[in-house]
């Protein structure tokens, strides 16, 4: 009862968000700030989901261009892990998204890079285009090196496109892992915490061609690491407020 209560309060919500934020995003589109402005907007429907948002990381993040990895889990992402994104940051996605209705072409307008996952060349095509943005507008790119959502099968391998694109822009990675969602449900008013945090950069000077599976193995390692701390802080945090 409780998940029919929120498909019919929020899903006309949410479609309203986006239809306002296609508004603003036409008076000016591709606007460097304009992913930071409607994820800040998704994010506030949290709360409405019986979640709540801990954000740990700084607001300077991105002053200088960086490419951003993250865990990417499951649709309630586009409410929660949204909460990390800073000032001057676009995004990578799947070419598909531009389908989706009001929430595509949002994403699209925001000036998010759409990528064709199908296509290696296209692919390869679409890094150097990113890394050729980011050299010019000074801008931020927010990937998901996992490539797909993990829905509750912990951290996926994951792709060295982020890092090839890192090393031709020729900047750092930061990664950031927000704590496990899969258990989160519509049916239950009280969905807990969730922990948002980055982590330390990891230096493009000591990346390469030759060594970029290797750093992509150990950003896994050291994500997981985090992963599994933030989940055991989460269920303690729960269990106080349970």
């Amino acid at each position: 009862m409780i998940a029919v209560l929120r498909v019919i309060f929020l899903l006309p919500l949410i479609i309203l968000a986006c239809i306002g934020g296609i508004f603003i995003c036409l008076l000016r589109p591709f606007h460097r700030n304009n992913t930071y402005l409607m994820a800040q907007m998704l994010s506030k429907f949290a709360p409405l989901f019986g979640i709540k948002l801990i954000v740990r990381i700084p607001k300077d993040l991105t002053t200088s261009s960086k490419v951003i990895i993250a865990n990417h889990q499951n649709n309630f992402d586009v409410v929660t892990i949204c909460a990390g994104v800073t000032r001057g940051v676009v995004s990578l996605g799947k070419k598909s998204l531009i389908w989706v209705p009001f929430f595509g072409q949002l994403y699209w307008l925001s000036g998010n890079i759409l990528i064709d996952r199908k296509n290696k060349t296209k692919a390869a095509g679409t890094i150097a285009q990113t890394a050729e943005k980011m050299l010019e507008g000074g801008l931020s790119v927010w990937i998901f090196p996992e490539g797909t959502r993990s829905r509750g099968r912990g951290l996926l391998p994951f792709k060295t496109g982020a890092f090839h694109t890192a090393i031709q822009a020729n900047v750092d990675v930061i990664p950031v892992v927000m704590s496990s969602s899969e258990n989160i449900s519509l049916n239950r008013w009280n969905n807990g915490s969730l922990i948002i945090e980055s982590l330390p950069p990891m230096p493009v000077a000591q990346m390469s061609k030759e060594n970029v599976r290797e750093w992509s193995k150990t950003a896994h390692s050291n994500m997981q690491q985090k992963l599994n701390e933030l989940d055991d802080e989460v269920n303690e945090l729960n269990k106080k407020t349970a």
